[in-house]
């Protein structure tokens, strides 16, 4: 027989005898039942008695009910009694803590006097489901605070810490909808669209911070290596957003399915044709960054090698490029490789000139590397000025010009590239496409002789292509961001996208522990009544480093 501690009344009184109206944990309770349950402050002693009622409830099911039944039905029948179980146990808890909790009569708090009112029910979305409890209410001029709320830290919003940190988690790996599907699918109910994005905003408000003070990785190796890329995704335009908030008249639906698209379209009204060469992705840039260490080490043959990645994390933002950077240069600091610490840092990007400009200023000591890929990429191009697309003649020379770049002889591929260039017809069918491809590719590789030394690289054990990076741009941005028929605002993609990144890193319930353990220390995301995990509009697109 189960043994539960000694009942109490709401204020340490002997409880009265428990009625026999249902509490909160049925679902099934009818609507005059749930206005007495709103009408009163039970005691702990009338929900344990509940609690056991319920408990000896499921008892019974299991050992008398479940004979005739398939295990796939006990297993459904049973899951409803285990979460209302669960519910129960969490209004008892919260009863324990009201009861046991002292309010004076009055307090005083920065200048203010509080009184003490009688308690106030409230309904709380938990993980077993929706549960009503108790608390005690003190009031002052302009607002008041629950001293229960405080103490445990119960969030403002209706909806527990735990479950806002799970459903927030799935949002990172899938939209909105399904997240709210797959919530609903195992728990029974699920909170709406709407209360998950503003879950996301509220959550994403620590994600700045959480960055700037997250734990440092240990055992780091001697070798930094920082990778930085771009990725546009879909975005509103403005007559998207203005059809958006404009004024909305009644949708009427159409009882049959097939005209449904009809008549949305009916709504919307006709879309304006795109010229040639005009896309309607509308695509807003996100800059991301990966950064990861190699340390020492050998290979199977004994031959000294560089191993890794190793504490490999990512970065992402809608920002502008210079943040990445700025970001970047913190973290590296803060990892140990700092400007004049003598160890090796390399930076390997697509070479935009952009980019190329932040790393000479964030990062005038490392080792800048052009991508070997888009090396070889301009290569094919300009080949094509040469050969016939396909042809094992084109292959061949580009298979010549990656041994030279490789072998540190980028020089003889410039001259060949210039004597191709100076032979070629200036007049002709084709030529003018022909000269822009080489002349384009003589450019470019011009510009970055002092990028690509991959013989040095390649000898050192150093990266010579991003890879990594290219892969985080599909895993984290494209992924989720650059599917069929999204159209974000740049505002709120960025509250998700710093999200998915700490996912990604592996830092979800660090994260998670930093806003518990900090968020309620900060005024401005505290009211009176309590810390609001929900917020209606996403925080404006990070600044760090961008006016410095």
């Amino acid at each position: 027989m189960m043994r539960f501690p000694a009942c109490r009344g709401p204020e340490g009184e002997a409880a009265a005898t428990p009625p026999t109206e249902l509490l909160l944990a049925d679902t099934n309770a009818t609507a005059t039942e749930q206005e007495q349950w709103r009408s009163r402050c039970p005691g702990s002693c009338e929900i344990e008695t509940r609690l056991q009622e319920h408990f000896q409830k499921i008892l019974v099911f299991v050992q008398e009910e479940t004979r005739g039944l398939s295990f796939y039905d006990i297993e459904r029948a049973l899951i409803p009694l285990i979460f209302a179980l669960g519910r129960l146990c969490l209004v008892l808890c919260l009863s324990y803590r009201h009861e046991e909790l002292e309010v004076a009569s009055c307090e005083t708090r920065q200048g203010r006097t509080y009184r003490r009112r009688t308690a106030q029910s409230r309904l709380l979305g938990t993980f077993f489901g929706k549960v009503r409890y108790w608390r005690t209410y003190r009031h002052a001029a302009g607002g008041g605070y629950y001293p229960l709320d405080e103490q445990l830290k119960l969030p403002a919003g209706g909806f527990s810490f735990h479950l806002c940190n799970l459903m927030t988690r799935l949002a990172t790996k899938m939209s909105y909808i399904q997240a709210a599907l797959v919530v609903r699918c195992f728990l029974g109910w699920a909170p709406s669209q709407d209360t998950l994005e503003r879950t996301v905003f509220g959550l994403a408000r620590h994600t700045s911070a959480f960055f700037e003070h997250a734990a440092l990785p240990e055992e780091d190796g001697a070798v930094m290596i920082i990778m930085i890329d771009c990725k546009a995704t879909p975005t509103a335009t403005e007559q998207e957003l203005e059809k958006r908030r404009g004024p909305r008249t009644p949708a009427l639906v159409p009882g049959s399915a097939r005209h449904r698209g009809r008549a949305r379209r009916k709504r919307w009204g006709r879309k304006k044709r795109r010229k040639k060469g005009d896309k309607s992705k509308n695509g807003k840039m996100a800059t991301l960054v990966v950064m990861y260490t190699l340390r020492p080490g050998h290979d199977q043959d004994g031959r000294p090698v560089l191993v890794g990645p190793i504490n490999k994390r990512v970065y992402a933002s809608y920002a502008p490029k210079r943040h990445a950077f700025a970001v970047a240069r913190r973290d590296a600091d803060r990892r140990g490789f700092h400007r004049g610490c003598g160890k090796v840092l390399q930076l390997v990007t697509d070479g935009d000139l952009d980019l190329s400009f932040y790393a000479q200023k964030f990062f005038p000591e490392a080792i800048h590397t052009l991508d070997a890929i888009h090396a070889i990429e301009a290569l094919w191009e300009a080949g094509r000025g040469r050969h016939k697309e396909g042809s094992a003649e084109l292959a061949q020379w580009v298979e010549l010009q990656k041994m030279r770049l490789y072998d540190g002889r980028i020089q003889e591929t410039l001259d060949e590239l210039t004597q191709i260039l100076e032979t070629m017809p200036k007049t002709g069918p084709g030529s003018k496409g022909k000269r822009k491809r080489v002349e384009t590719t003589l450019n470019y590789l011009k510009n970055r002789i002092a990028m690509m030394n991959y013989k040095e690289l390649l000898e050192k054990d150093l990266e010579i292509s991003s890879g990594p990076v290219e892969g985080a741009i599909r895993h984290v941005i494209a992924q989720r961001f650059d599917e069929g028929g999204m159209r974000w605002i740049k505002e709120r993609a960025e509250a998700l996208l710093q999200l998915r990144c700490i996912e990604i890193n592996g830092q979800w319930e660090e994260f998670m522990r930093f806003v518990h353990a900090t968020g309620w220390l900060d005024s401005a995301n505290v009211s009176p009544r309590g810390v609001a995990l929900q917020v209606s509009a996403p925080d404006p697109l990070p600044t760090y480093g961008v006016t410095a």
